[in-house]
C-alpha cells in the first residue's frame, strides 16, 4: 500500500462530514445505502449508528449473520481508532505487518477490514459509523464512499 493510496483514504475522511447528525438523518442515510444496494443487486448488510446505538440495520438476500458480526467488528476498529476500518488496516499493512497480529485487540471484536466509515460531524468529530459488508473489502469501502458522496450533496 503506497503512501498516496493513505493519503487519498485520509483526504475522504476530511471530505465527506456532516454539519449535523440525528436519527432522521441516519435513517435517511441508511435508506439511501439500502436503496443503491438494491439498484446494484448487491448482496450487503447495511449498517448506520450513532455512539452504541444502532439507529438502521438492514440485510439483503445473500447476506447472512456473518455480515453482521463482520459490520460489528469493522465497527469497533472505526470507534476505537477514529478511522474507516480499511484505513487502519491500510495502515498496518503500510507498516509490513498486518492489524491482526499487531494490534493487540482480540480478532472476534475488531476487524480492520474495509466497509465501515466513521460519521464524522464537523466541529465535532467522529460520533458514528456507516458501513456494509457482503463484498471484498476494497469494494466494501468504496461503495460506502461513493454512496456517502451523492448523500451529503443531497444535503447541502
Amino acid at each position: 500500500m503506497s503512501d498516496d493510496t493513505l493519503a487519498v483514504l485520509a483526504a475522504q475522511e476530511e471530505r465527506l462530514v456532516f454539519s449535523r447528525f440525528d436519527n432522521e438523518t441516519a435513517l435517511k442515510l441508511g435508506i439511501h445505502l439500502l436503496t443503491a444496494a438494491r439498484d446494484h443487486a448487491l448482496p450487503v448488510t447495511v449498517s448506520v449508528r450513532r455512539g452504541g446505538q444502532r439507529l438502521f440495520h438492514a440485510a439483503l438476500p445473500g447476506t447472512s449473520a456473518d455480515n453482521d458480526a463482520w459490520i460489528d467488528r469493522k465497527s469497533r476498529v472505526v470507534d476505537r481508532y477514529g478511522h474507516s476500518s480499511f484505513l487502519v488496516g491500510e495502515r498496518f499493512r503500510a507498516k509490513g505487518t498486518t492489524f491482526e497480529a499487531d494490534s493487540r485487540l482480540d480478532p472476534d471484536l475488531y476487524a480492520a477490514h474495509g466497509g465501515v466509515f466513521p460519521v464524522i460531524v464537523d466541529g465535532v468529530g467522529p460520533v458514528g459509523t456507516v458501513g456494509v459488508s457482503g463484498l471484498p473489502q476494497a469494494d466494501d469501502h468504496a461503495f460506502v464512499v461513493e454512496q456517502l458522496e451523492v448523500f451529503l450533496a443531497t444535503l447541502s
